[in-house]
């Protein structure tokens, strides 16, 4: 062995180094992660004036359900309905326009180059900063007398939701073999039938994870839903949580019960459909 290169045991501890530094930083980035988490937990369940004593404890000494019970009394119940009607309401719709719209801009042919113009078009407004989009829609949809509806809404969240869905259908679209679209051509189905019985059931994978995504995108929004709705009884969950900041101050056992209402429906929705997460972030139906 020459003098220069380094022995089995010194790149053996050399290695041991590396791994242990990766599994400390790995293990901080898990504490940073997960710490407002636990406080957030701990808080829900910490009476007001024992919260008051001890600020910075995790977990209570007497755990209490009084702040879920105040939250609920007050009617967040009717906010979680809203939420759930106007996320799955906005799922349905993008998924509704965005499916047909990636199909056609992967198989179709189209003209000066237009499916590449309608892409940029797609990142230009994928990119804009909320505020830009927020006034132009607010005036639109008061125009058309859409203010403080569901629908709206729902109208309104297209603006992110459907770039979302579209970029991200483009990527299962491509995975599937053009091969299926010929051999159905022969057979003489048409668009329409190849589009519900052909990549329909194919693009299964894709269209889940895509909805999650919108689900989620949907379910947290706030500058919109701030804008568009002014009746308390139209109200989303993150409006809600809002609505527990006030210029009296915090009650941070009412807000974190708020706040773990608000969370516990999308993270129990990701974690039973994790499989689709993963096609979505990879963009492959396998």
């Amino acid at each position: 062995m020459s003098a220069g290169t380094p022995s089995p045991v010194s790149l053996t501890f050399r290695r041991s180094g590396q791994q242990t530094l990766l599994w400390t930083l790995r293990i901080a980035a898990l504490a940073m992660l997960l710490l407002p988490c636990v406080w957030m937990l701990g808080a829900a369940f910490t009476p007001t004036l024992e919260r008051l004593d001890h600020p910075l404890a995790l977990w209570p000494q007497t755990p209490t359900l009084q702040h879920f019970q105040t939250v609920w009394e007050s009617g967040i119940g009717r906010q979680v309905l809203n939420s759930l009607l106007v996320s799955c309401g906005t799922t349905l719709l993008s998924l509704t326009l965005a499916f047909p719209a990636a199909y056609a801009l992967v198989r179709l042919r189209f003209p000066g180059r237009l499916d590449v113009v309608f892409l940029m078009l797609v990142l230009a407004v994928k990119l804009m900063p909320p505020i830009t989009v927020a006034v132009p829609l607010f005036s639109l949809a008061k125009t058309l007398h859409l203010l403080d509806s569901e629908v709206g809404l729902m109208l309104a969240y297209q603006v992110y939701t459907l770039p979302l869905s579209i970029r991200m259908l483009l990527a299962f679209v491509r995975e599937i073999p053009v091969d299926y679209d010929e051999a159905a051509c022969t057979d003489g189905a048409g668009l329409l039938r190849r589009l519900v019985d052909i990549m329909l059931p194919l693009c299964a994978p894709g269209l889940v994870a895509t909805a999650i995504f919108v689900l989620i995108a949907a379910w947290n929004e706030f500058l919109l839903a701030l804008l568009f709705v002014s009746s308390p009884s139209k109200f989303t969950l993150p409006l809600a949580v809002a609505g527990y900041v006030t210029e009296n101050g915090i009650d941070w056992g009412d807000l974190m019960s708020v706040g773990m209402i608000a969370s516990l429906p999308t993270l129990a929705v990701a974690g039973y459909v994790q499989r689709y997460l993963l096609h979505g972030f990879s963009g492959r139906l396998k």
